[in-house]
């Protein structure tokens, strides 16, 4: 399965994320993103893959896929600190969606100006490190829709 950018910008590795829980891959392995800088960034997030919204809060999202697994991404760190504000939600727990389809809206500028990290893990929830390849490398810039990574099924 692979997982497209759901935001433009700079590629960042897991373990140079400001938090202990992306960095260690506590939660599963993936890439993140530094979003574009400011004036180049529209706040559009899209779906890294086609599956169901199991989980949404304003800051961050998890899809299901059709074949049970879930891909999370999260806008941000410690985002869920402004309780919303700058953050809009454009689907709903239990909806269906594809690929590239436009999820939520933010605005990484407030988020930076609120003293935030406005990096993005992309992370394929309790997945297995051997199973997931990068398709870009860590300083490489995404366009928003861009091949990320790749999920092979466990054999």
């Amino acid at each position: 399965m692979s997982m497209v950018a759901p935001v433009s910008g700079q590629v960042v590795a897991m373990a140079d994320v400001p938090d202990p829980v992306f960095a260690q891959e506590i939660v599963g392995p993936g890439l993140a993103i530094e979003p574009l800088a400011e004036g180049a960034v529209d706040g559009v997030v899209v779906a890294p893959v086609s599956g169901t919204v199991a989980s949404l809060f304003p800051h961050a999202f998890a899809l299901q896929t059709p074949d049970s697994r879930t891909v999370l991404v999260h806008l941000g760190i410690d985002t869920v600190t402004l309780k919303g504000a700058g953050f809009e939600v454009l689907v709903a727990v239990g909806e269906e969606v594809v690929v590239g389809q436009h999820v939520l809206s933010w605005d990484p500028s407030a988020v930076s100006a609120a003293g935030l990290a406005t990096v993005c893990p992309v992370v394929a929830l309790q997945g297995d490190a051997a199973q997931v390849t990068a398709l870009v490398a860590p300083g490489a810039t995404v366009r928003r829709g861009d091949p990320l990574l790749e999920w092979r099924s466990p054999s």
